[in-house]
C-alpha cells in the first residue's frame, strides 16, 4: 500500500511537471496508472486535470480549497492590512492542520508522537496543486498571458460574491506588496495578483518544512518537486522587483543546489519515477533542469556558474551548435553577396531534432500551443526562404544575374512587406553551409536541421550569455543575430519562445537606424499578443521557466521607453502612467518641462496609498526634499533600501560624510547586490578617512563588477597608502585592463613595481607615461633606482663570467632580465629620432656608463642602435 501512495505522489509531481514543459505528451499504458481507491485520489485527480486545461482559476476556487481552508466560508472580512495578516495566518495553521489529518494537539507533541496515516500522502498532493495552480494563475496574468480578470482573492470567501471580490481588496493587496518587498526591493512596475503569489510560496515552503519532520512517516513519498517549484517562485520574486536582492540569492543557492542533487542528470530522473516517464523525458527534464539554473545565474550575472549550467543543458539534450560564416544578402538591393553569420550544427548527429517537415499540419500546431512558421507575428514565409536559399552563387555575374538575384530578394521583401523595411529578416545565402564544406558535415540550423523546443530554448539562453559576457556594443549584437535568426527559421516554435526571439530582436534592431521602425511595430504587435486569447494558458505556459522572457510590465515599459526614442513622448506617457512607473513619468513630464504635473500626479496616487514608500520616493526625487525619503522609510518600516540609498546620495553631495557612510552601510546590509552601492561606500569611506572601510567598500564592488576599473585603482592607491605593495601592485594590474590610457594610473604603477622589485614592469609603465604625456613626465628619482639596479646586476654578472663556474639557468633568466630592462631603459632615455632627450639624467647617472660599456662589450648593447 505504501508503494502504491508513493507512486500516485510522484505521478501528481510529473503531470504538473509537465504542465511547465512542451507539447503534450501521449499517454503512458493503463498498467503504469497508479490506481486508488482513497477517496482524495479523486479529488487530486480533477486538479490535476484542471490544471493541465489551464483552468488555474477554477482549480483554486474548488472542492479541493474549501475542504483544505473551510475557514474561509466564514470569515469576517474587513479591508485591512491587519485583517489580511490574520487571515493568512489562518491559511498557514489550515494547511498545519490538515496535512495532520486534522488533529489539533500542539507540533511538539506530534512530533514526539508521528502518525502513520495513509492519507498524508494524498493531503500532500492535494496542498501542491493548489500551490502550483496559484503559481501560475500569477505567471498568466504578469508573465505569459492571456490576461483576464482574476479575482483578487486567492480564495473565495463565502459572504463575497464575484463582483464584490473584483472591487474590494486593495489593502489585501498592500499587505501582500509588503511581504514581496520586505527584501528590500521595490516592485518593478503595476504587478496583478500579488496575493496569489503570496498564497503559492506560503504553501510551496509549508510543504517543505512539513516534509522534513518526523510527522511525515512516509520518507520515500516526500515530493521532492516542491525545491524545484520554490526555485521557480523566489526566481520569480526577483524578475518582478526592480533590484537584485541578496537574501532571495541566498535562498535560491540553497534550492537550487537540493533541485540539482535531485534531478540534475538523466539517472536520477529515472531513478525518481521509473517507468512512469516517456522515452527521452529523463533528458528532457535534466535539461531543463540544468537550462533554468543557468538561467536563475545569469540573472544575477554569475557569467562562469551560468555558462557550466548552460553546457550541461547542452550536454543532456544533445545540441551541438557553432557559429560560421556563409556568403549571402542582407539587404533588398544587395547585388554582391557578402559573408553572414550563421548558426550551423553537425548533421550526423541532427541535434537529436529532424528534418523540416514540408508542411508541418496546422491541427497539430494548434494542439500543442506552437506557432506555426511566422504568419502570427508577420515574418518571413519560409517556403519562399526555402526556395531562394537553393540559389548558388556563380563565378561570376552578369546583368541578367543580377536582377535575378535582386528580384528574389524583393520576394523576400514582400513577405516582410507588413514592416516597410528593405532590410531582410535572415540573410539569404547564396549557398547552404553544406555545400560550404567538402564532406557537408555542417547543416544551417532552421533550414536543415529542426531543433526541439527545449534546444531553442538552450540556444536563447546562450544568446543573452553572449549579451551579458561581452561589452554592450554593435559589434557584440551582431554576434547575436545568429542566434536570433536561427530560432527565426525555425518552423515551429512555442509562444514563450516566439516571444522572446522577437524580443531580442526588437532590441537588437532598435538600435539601428534602418530597422527601427519595423522593431516599433513588431513591439506594437507583441503587446497586442499579450491580450488575444490563442494560444491558451495552458500552452503559454509551456517552457515558461525555461526562457528568460521579460514580463508584462517589464515588456510594455520596453515599448514605451521605444516610444519615446521615437519621439513618441505622448504614447510613453501613457504606458508609464499605466503601469506606475513613476521615475520614467518623471522623466518624460521634464522633457516636456511639466515637472509641477509630475508633483500633481504623485500626490493625487498618494492620497490613495499612502503607505507606497516608491511614490515617497519618486515625490523626494522630483523635489530634491530629504523629507519624502524619510517619510518612505517610516511607510516602509525602515525597509527601503532606496530611501536609504538616495539619503545617502544627499548627505554626501552635503559633505557629511559620516552621515553617508552610515546610510550605505544600512542599506547595503538591506540589500547587498545593488550594483553601485559598495562603491559609493568606499568612496564616502574614504571622504570620512575611514581606510579600511573603504577597502572593503571597493573590494565588494569588484566582487560584484569585476570590469570596475575605478575600483580597482581605489583599492590600489589605498593599498599604497597603507604601504602594501604586493596587493597595490595586484590591483593597479587588474586596473590597468580598462583604463590603460591614463598615465596618472601607470606612474603609480611603476612606483608599486619598484617596490615589489619588479623593474621590468617599472620600466614599461614608466614607457608608457611618457608615450602618454608625449615625453612631458618623467620621474628621475625612480630611473636613477633601476639604474642603480641595472648597474648592480650587470656589473655581478660581468665579475662572474670572468670566473669559471658554473652558472644555472635562474641566473640566466636574471641577466637576462637585467639585459631587457637595459633596452627599455635606453628607449626612454631616448626620443624617436635616438637623441638623449634629458641630459640632466644622464649627467646626474654618470656611473650608468659603466654599465653602458659593460653591455657593449658582451654585445647586448649598441649605441645609437635600437635595442
Amino acid at each position: 500500500m505504501a508503494e502504491l501512495d508513493q507512486s500516485f505522489i510522484k505521478y501528481v509531481e510529473l503531470r504538473l511537471l509537465r504542465c511547465t514543459i512542451s507539447g503534450k505528451l501521449p499517454l503512458p499504458p493503463p498498467s503504469l496508472f497508479p490506481s486508488s481507491k482513497n477517496p482524495l485520489a479523486a479529488v487530486v485527480d480533477d486538479l490535476v486535470n484542471t490544471i493541465e486545461r489551464g483552468e488555474y482559476a477554477a482549480a483554486l476556487s474548488s472542492g479541493a480549497a474549501r475542504l483544505v481552508f473551510a475557514f474561509a466560508d466564514s470569515y469576517d472580512f474587513e479591508d485591512s492590512p491587519s485583517s489580511a495578516a490574520r487571515f493568512y495566518s489562518e491559511v498557514e495553521r489550515s494547511m498545519d492542520s490538515f496535512l495532520c489529518d486534522g488533529i489539533a494537539e500542539e507540533a511538539w507533541l506530534r512530533v514526539l508522537e508521528p502518525r502513520d496515516d495513509v492519507n498524508t500522502v494524498y493531503r500532500v498532493s492535494v496542498v501542491l496543486c493548489l500551490g502550483v495552480a496559484a503559481l501560475l494563475a500569477f505567471i498568466q496574468q504578469n508573465v505569459t498571458g492571456p490576461s483576464r480578470k482574476f479575482s483578487r482573492f486567492p480564495l473565495m470567501f463565502g459572504q463575497l460574491g464575484k463582483d464584490d471580490a473584483a472591487e474590494i481588496g486593495g489593502e489585501w493587496d498592500s499587505w501582500a506588496r509588503a511581504q514581496i518587498t520586505s527584501v528590500g526591493c521595490d516592485l518593478f512596475g503595476k504587478i496583478s495578483l500579488l496575493q496569489y503569489f503570496e498564497y503559492a510560496k506560503m504553501i510551496l515552503l509549508k510543504i517543505q518544512d512539513f516534509c522534513r519532520t518526523d510527522i511525515f512517516s512516509y520518507s520515500n513519498a516526500a515530493p521532492k518537486t516542491t525545491s524545484w517549484w520554490l526555485c521557480r517562485l523566489l526566481l520569480l520574486q526577483q524578475r518582478i522587483l526592480d533590484d537584485l536582492s541578496s537574501s532571495l540569492y541566498n535562498l535560491l543557492q540553497v534550492f537550487k543546489n537540493e533541485t540539482i542533487l535531485n534531478f540534475g542528470e538523466k539517472n536520477s530522473v529515472k531513478q525518481y519515477w521509473g517507468t512512469l516517464l516517456h522515452d527521452n523525458e529523463a533528458l528532457t527534464v535534466a535539461s531543463m533542469l540544468q537550462l533554468e539554473a543557468g538561467i536563475m545565474e545569469y540573472q544575477y550575472g554569475r557569467i562562469d556558474s551560468s555558462r557550466l549550467h548552460l553546457r550541461l543543458a547542452e550536454e543532456a539534450s544533445g545540441t551541438d551548435i557553432l557559429v560560421t560564416g556563409v556568403l549571402g544578402y542582407r539587404t533588398v538591393h544587395q547585388v554582391d553577396a557578402k559573408p553572414q553569420l550563421v548558426l550551423v550544427t553537425k548533421t550526423g548527429q541532427q541535434v537529436n531534432g529532424t528534418r523540416r517537415p514540408k508542411a508541418p499540419p496546422e491541427v497539430q500546431n494548434a494542439d500543442l500551443g506552437i506557432l506555426d512558421s511566422k504568419r502570427e507575428f508577420g515574418e518571413l514565409d519560409m517556403d519562399a526562404i526555402q526556395r531562394v536559399n537553393d540559389v548558388k552563387r556563380p563565378a561570376g555575374l552578369s546583368q541578367s544575374q543580377s536582377d535575378e538575384l535582386l528580384s528574389q530578394n524583393k520576394m523576400c521583401f514582400q513577405f516582410d512587406g507588413d514592416y516597410e523595411c528593405d532590410i531582410l529578416m535572415a540573410p539569404r545565402f547564396v549557398q547552404d553551409a553544406e555545400s560550404a564544406t567538402d564532406k557537408g558535415e555542417f547543416a544551417i540550423v532552421g533550414k536543415d536541421v529542426v531543433l526541439t523546443a527545449i534546444q531553442q530554448a538552450i540556444i536563447l539562453a546562450q544568446c543573452l550569455h553572449l549579451q551579458r559576457s561581452k561589452r554592450d556594443d554593435e559589434l557584440s549584437r551582431w554576434e547575436m543575430a545568429p542566434y536570433i535568426e536561427a530560432i527565426d527559421l525555425q518552423c515551429q516554435s512555442n509562444y514563450i519562445i516566439r516571444c522572446s526571439t522577437d524580443i531580442l530582436r526588437i532590441r537588437w534592431e532598435s538600435t539601428r537606424s534602418r530597422t527601427k521602425q519595423r522593431a516599433l511595430l513588431m513591439m506594437d504587435k507583441l503587446v497586442e499578443a499579450v491580450y488575444k486569447s490563442f494560444p491558451t494558458a495552458n500552452q503559454r505556459t509551456q517552457l515558461c521557466f525555461a526562457v528568460y522572457s521579460p514580463t508584462i510590465p517589464a515588456m510594455r515599459k520596453e515599448y514605451g521607453e521605444l516610444c519615446l526614442g521615437c519621439g513618441m513622448v505622448g504614447e510613453a506617457l501613457k504606458i508609464f502612467e499605466d503601469l506606475e512607473l513613476w521615475d520614467n513619468l518623471i522623466y518624460c513630464y521634464r522633457l516636456l518641462d511639466k515637472k509641477a504635473a509630475a508633483v500633481d500626479l504623485i500626490n493625487a496616487r498618494l492620497s490613495d496609498t499612502p503607505d507606497d514608500p516608491k511614490l515617497w520616493c519618486s515625490l523626494g526625487d522630483v523635489t530634491n526634499k530629504d523629507d519624502y525619503y524619510e517619510k518612505a522609510l517610516e511607510v516602509s518600516n525602515n525597509k527601503s533600501a532606496r530611501a536609504m540609498r538616495s539619503l545617502a546620495r544627499s548627505a554626501y553631495n552635503r559633505g557629511d560624510y559620516g552621515a553617508s557612510k552610515s546610510l550605505w552601510e544600512s542599506a547595503m546590509a538591506v540589500n547587498s547586490l545593488y550594483p553601485d552601492g559598495w562603491f559609493a561606500l568606499g568612496a564616502a569611506a574614504l571622504k570620512a578617512r575611514d581606510i579600511d572601510r573603504a577597502v572593503d567598500g571597493f573590494t565588494r564592488a569588484v566582487q560584484l563588477d569585476p570590469e570596475n576599473g575605478e575600483a580597482w585603482n581605489n583599492i590600489a592607491c589605498l593599498h599604497m597608502i597603507n604601504k602594501k605593495s604586493k596587493p597595490a601592485f595586484i590591483a593597479f594590474k587588474e586596473a590597468l585592463k580598462f583604463r590603460r590610457n591614463s598615465w596618472q594610473l601607470w606612474e603609480n604603477y611603476s612606483h608599486v613595481a619598484l617596490d615589489v622589485g619588479n623593474f621590468h614592469q617599472a620600466l614599461e609603465a614608466t614607457k608608457m607615461v611618457l608615450d602618454l604625456s608625449s615625453n612631458k613626465r618623467v620621474d628621475i628619482e625612480l630611473l636613477n633606482k633601476v639604474l642603480t639596479k641595472v648597474e648592480e646586476n650587470t656589473l655581478r654578472f660581468s665579475d662572474d663570467a670572468a670566473k669559471p663556474q658554473h652558472i644555472d639557468e635562474s641566473q640566466n633568466d636574471s641577466y637576462s632580465d637585467s639585459c631587457k630592462n637595459q633596452r627599455i631603459l635606453n628607449c626612454c632615455l631616448k626620443n624617436e629620432s635616438g637623441v638623449c632627450w634629458c641630459p640632466l639624467l644622464v649627467a646626474s647617472c654618470n656611473r650608468s656608463l659603466r654599465v653602458v660599456v659593460t653591455l657593449v662589450k658582451s654585445g647586448d648593447y649598441m649605441p645609437g642602435g635600437t635595442n
